[in-house]
């Protein structure tokens, strides 16, 4: 479907000469580096957040049986947690969740070179994990945290109780969305001894960076191009001509 209001947007853009051009890049250009350089300071905030010890004994359901979370490390001290929205007894697949999780095994085989691993996280059972893995067609870990308190731990999934009031504090108290089940991020690390801290979460818009379709969009004129937040992301096997996603992949 034509989008109307991206076309218009297209065909007023202002025109100028490669002169006048070049003078406004560099301009801009200075804004990209103090966005770099500010990036960079609050990543170095971030890495010197104080850790909390975990205390509690969290048991998860994996395809290899139950887990432990120092086992979720497997052979590395960092641990990334998608915390991926699938209710149990629901057949809703967030399509946000599962674009961030579309990222994952193209990355994860770099960054686990770093001493980084990943897994997902869910309150679905395994067995409802399981048939979403495999009709997304992903390889990373995803364990079932169902009849556990993990979900509600780390912010993550509320009760009744608190949808009912009408404010979960989501993020920290500062984003007013209200529901039982909403997305985020939390870094853990193991040490020598095999204790485990939580060093870092992040909800709402704070994993966006793990998103490399929104850093390509946002390099373009027409933006990410919504009409409302992720307006128009979809589950990647709900794409209309999902088939000239990639050429490699379709001649196959």
């Amino acid at each position: 479907m034509t989008n109307l209001a991206g076309s218009m947007q297209m065909a007023q853009h202002r025109v100028v000469s490669r002169e006048k051009w070049l003078d406004a890049r560099k301009a801009l250009l200075v804004e990209e580096r103090a966005l770099t350089h500010a990036r960079d300071r609050v990543a170095a905030l971030r890495r010197d957040l104080p850790w909390v010890k975990i205390e509690k004994d969290y048991v998860f359901e994996g395809a290899r049986g139950k887990v432990r979370l120092a086992d979720l490390f497997g052979p590395r001290s960092q641990l990334v947690v998608q915390h991926f929205m699938l209710t149990p007894g629901s057949d809703h697949i967030c399509p946000g969740c599962s674009l961030g999780a579309d990222h994952v095994d193209a990355a994860r085989q770099h960054f686990e070179q770093a001493d980084l691993s990943f897994v997902a996280v869910s309150r679905a059972t395994l067995p409802e994990i399981e048939v979403v893995k495999k009709r997304m067609g992903w390889c990373f870990d995803w364990v079932s945290s169902h009849g556990t308190s993990f979900n509600y731990d780390f912010g993550v999934s509320f009760t009744p109780e608190q949808v009912a009031r009408g404010d979960v504090g989501y993020n920290y108290g500062t984003t007013p969305y209200v529901a039982e089940e909403l997305h985020g991020m939390s870094i853990f690390a193991r040490n020598d001894a095999g204790e485990v801290f939580h060093t870092y979460s992040t909800y709402a818009r704070g994993s966006e960076t793990t998103v490399a379709a929104f850093a390509y969009l946002d390099m373009v004129p027409k933006g990410r191009n919504e009409n409302g937040t992720m307006s128009w992301v979809k589950l990647h096997d709900e794409y209309e001509n999902v088939s000239d996603a990639g050429s490699c992949c379709a001649a196959e």
